[in-house]
């Protein structure tokens, strides 16, 4: 489990990619079809054709770092959307890398009290 994500920015690609690609190739993916930039600091996420798969790409300050998972026997629930990112929270990123339904997660509301 990836932990410490602080305020992080992470965006889902909506759309499978071809999973030969590799940091150069997601990298451009970031720029040409998400629109935004891949040296951001933020987490970008592909998935493959069936779901199963996903990988990772995040500038981390000193390089590019790629990282793949694997669910062996279910798939990844994806983002039916029609743009090309989506924004998650740390929470939903959490349900979805641990393969859970990451759409049911829902963060509280907090609230400062009015008074002590």
């Amino acid at each position: 489990m990836i932990n410490s994500l602080g305020n992080v920015k992470i965006y889902v690609s909506t759309q499978p990619i071809d999973f030969r690609k590799g940091i150069d190739g997601l990298q451009s993916l970031v720029v040409s079809q998400m629109r935004l930039k891949p040296f951001s600091g933020a987490i970008f996420i592909f998935r493959s054709r069936r779901a199963d798969r996903l990988k990772m790409v995040f500038w981390d300050g000193s390089g590019v770092v790629l990282v793949l998972k694997r669910l062996e026997d279910r798939a990844f629930t994806w983002p039916t959307a029609t743009t090309d990112a989506l924004s998650i929270s740390t929470s939903q990123f959490q349900a979805l890398f641990e393969g859970l339904d990451w759409r049911r997660v829902v963060p509280l509301h907090t609230h400062t009290p009015s008074g002590l």
